[in-house]
């Protein structure tokens, strides 16, 4: 039984409930079970809070509606925003104190048709770990990541959905190169927002409301001599044009792009209005995220391959494949999973891929091509997983079933 719950039962009437240990708990209870984000909204019905556990939401409590204009205006008095708004987006930030079990929040208010619906991100400071050997990448994947890394200039991409690691991994990556060069290195982020403070890091905060933004941030960097730099994302041909030019002028890059493959995110360029030959010449790779859940290692128990997945699997794949599935048990919160690992598509250009790129080929034939020059996608990664018995097929195509090739 979690904190709220006991609370509320030991509350003879939910008029006698006390706002601030409420939302107390409910910060711990998420926390203790090592949630990402809390939802509370309003349904016809009652107040619903779920928690994201390993990128799947699940029902935390359900509380009657009346509570919502209450733990809205304690949250956004936590948060110091106008507690009286609620027909406009607000956002916020809550610092780790011992009140909120230590973790940093930051929380975003949402008007609906029912009221307001609330968004908690956690950031618990004990599980930051950005060292890249413990993201869960496979030995090749890591192999080339780290390579590219080396190289004195050219620009890499990461990509992914939302949630999918893409922060962690770039994070982990200017940490590495941190620890690698000390202070010889000058590296500089702009980001939207800072999600974490890197020592011996410089890093930027856009302001939209006071026009600092991407692009004029990263043409003031320019002038500041850095040798590694960091984009947030890549959202429009502005931005998109200076990360290019600054990768073919000595600097490294890395940025993050929303594409639906590796090999979408040149077309997706182009779109921009970027030329195929800047492309080829400043984009040495293209990295794609994914996370999996991983069975947990209690109640996992070896189960039959389920038929829909036997026509997906190559043969010799089956060939001493080992499935497994977890029961559920209270190590895992009865989900059958414990803890996630990263699924990773390395698309490193090469000779080959720069010659395809500058003819404009279309996405599909640019993944083919990647494919035959050694590239392990997305989809082949999953199947690897579930083969071996460290996830199901179900989860791998929860995930990854759009990235099939």
């Amino acid at each position: 039984m979690n904190f709220t719950t006991q609370y509320l039962q030991s509350v003879n009437d939910y008029k006698d409930i006390e706002t601030g240990p409420l939302v107390n708990y409910l910060i711990q209870d998420a926390v203790a079970a090592g949630a990402s984000d809390i939802h509370i909204e309003p349904w016809e019905s009652s107040l619903a809070v779920r928690v994201r556990l390993s990128g799947v939401l699940s029902e935390l409590v359900h509380l009657p509606l009346d509570l919502l204009e209450k733990i809205s205006g304690r949250l956004k008095v936590m948060a110091e925003l106008i507690s009286y708004q609620t027909d406009l987006p607000q956002e916020g930030h809550v610092p780790a104190s011992p009140e909120v079990a230590n973790v940093e929040l930051r929380l975003s208010f949402f008007p609906s048709v029912r009221g307001e619906k609330i968004v908690i991100r956690v950031f618990d400071p004990k599980h930051r770990d950005f060292d890249l050997e413990k993201l869960g990448f496979d030995n090749e994947s890591l192999h080339t990541f780290v390579s590219l890394l080396s190289k004195p200039s050219g620009l890499i991409l990461l990509t992914g959905p939302t949630g999918s690691g893409k922060t962690t991994a770039i994070y982990s990556a200017l940490h590495y190169l941190q620890q690698r060069a000390g202070p010889s290195v000058s590296i500089s982020t702009v980001e939207d927002p800072v999600e974490v403070h890197l020592p011996m890091i410089c890093q930027a905060q856009v302001n939209r409301a006071r026009e600092f933004t991407y692009p004029i941030a990263l043409r003031s960097l320019m002038r500041q001599d850095p040798e590694v730099i960091m984009i947030g994302e890549i959202r429009d041909a502005e931005t998109a044009a200076i990360a290019v030019q600054a990768g073919m002028t000595g600097h490294l890059v890395i940025s993050t792009i929303h594409s639906g493959t590796t090999a979408g995110v040149f077309a997706r360029l182009i779109n921009m209005e970027i030329e195929p030959f800047l492309l080829s010449s400043s984009i040495i790779g293209v990295l794609g995220v994914r996370l999996i859940r991983n069975n947990c290692p209690r109640c996992s128990t070896i189960v039959d391959c389920p038929p829909s997945a036997a026509k997906l699997i190559p043969p010799e794949m089956l060939e001493g494949a080992v499935f497994m599935k977890g029961e559920g048990c209270d190590h895992c919160q009865h989900t059958g999973f414990m803890g996630r690992s990263a699924l990773t598509e390395m698309f490193v250009t090469d000779e080959v891929i720069r010659d395809a790129i500058l003819q404009k080929l279309p996405t599909r034939s640019l993944q083919n091509i990647a494919v035959s020059q050694g590239m392990r996608t997305l989809w082949m990664a999953g199947m690897q997983r579930a083969v071996r018995g460290m996830s199901t097929m179900e989860e791998v195509i929860r995930v990854v079933a759009s990235d099939q090739v």
